[in-house]
């Protein structure tokens, strides 16, 4: 299904990983893009292949989703510019793994920042305009970890689960809208997550992972297919089935082992 060429696309945390590969995704249809992160260099790189590639029109943004003004100033300089985004692709965010108690504070609460409030703030200060055009829609990019509690990465599992909610809840309430939105929940992928994730530690259970560029594509044919939950992978499927019919009990100690890293 081909989108429309006038579509502008938001993306964040597009210099790498998922963001990167989304940013393809929406390139090859033709859609104008807003590629936001703090790589300017990355950006730009990016920006200046797919105008090459795809003959389209790409913006680059530098901004701090971890500062709580960013997603207003974002906002505030596109709508200065006249720009109209159609689609927003909320991407951008990071975890940290150790225990909560003895993990920094700040870190910790800047990744709520990153992963909750700015999403939730970006997907606020767009989706009005959305809603009076009736056409767009959202990507929330959560996890699988958003289906479970996890010891040895708490808070960034939490942050999941509201990504998750949120996004469900938001679907039901716009449907009839004309807009779709979707919470694209992949399980391991090999971006560079776990690297910043983890410090540079090994974690003690290793399982293949799958490409950025598949996760990108399972949740782009997703969305332009209106559903609202995409989980690629069928063996990421075949663990939230397991995970809804196990005791949560049990849940939570295999989330804890995995989550175990080797000091």
């Amino acid at each position: 299904m081909k989108a429309a060429n006038s579509e502008t696309v938001l993306i964040t945390g597009a210099s790498s990983g998922i963001g990167l590969e989304l940013a393809k995704c929406f390139a090859a249809d033709g859609c104008r893009l807003v590629l936001l992160a703090r790589d300017i260099g990355a950006l730009e790189s990016l920006a200046g292949e797919l105008r090459r590639t795809n003959q389209i029109e790409a913006l680059v943004m530098t901004a701090d989703l971890s500062r709580p003004e960013t997603p207003g100033h974002v906002f505030k300089e596109l709508e200065g510019r006249g720009i109209v985004v159609d689609v927003l692709v909320n991407n951008a965010g990071f975890g940290a793994q150790g225990i909560f108690a003895g993990l920094p504070l700040q870190r910790q609460l800047e990744m709520v920042q990153v992963n909750v409030a700015a999403l939730t703030n970006l997907t606020g200060l767009f989706l009005p305009g959305m809603i009076e055009r009736r056409r767009g829609g959202v990507i929330n990019v959560g996890s699988v970890a958003g289906f479970l509690a996890g010891p040895g990465m708490a808070v960034y599992y939490a942050t999941k689960a509201f990504v998750l909610s949120f996004t469900e809840a938001l679907a039901e309430e716009l449907a009839g809208s004309g807009l779709t939105v979707t919470a694209l929940c992949p399980g391991p992928t090999e971006t560079n997550f776990g690297k910043v994730a983890r410090g540079g530690k090994v974690r003690r259970l290793k399982i293949t992972k799958m490409t950025a560029q598949a996760v990108a594509h399972h949740g782009y044919e997703a969305f332009r297919h209106g559903k609202i939950v995409a989980i690629p992978g069928l063996r990421n499927r075949f663990l939230i089935f397991w995970i809804r019919i196990t005791p949560r009990w049990l849940v939570r100690r295999m989330s804890k082992f995995y989550n175990h890293v080797e000091e």
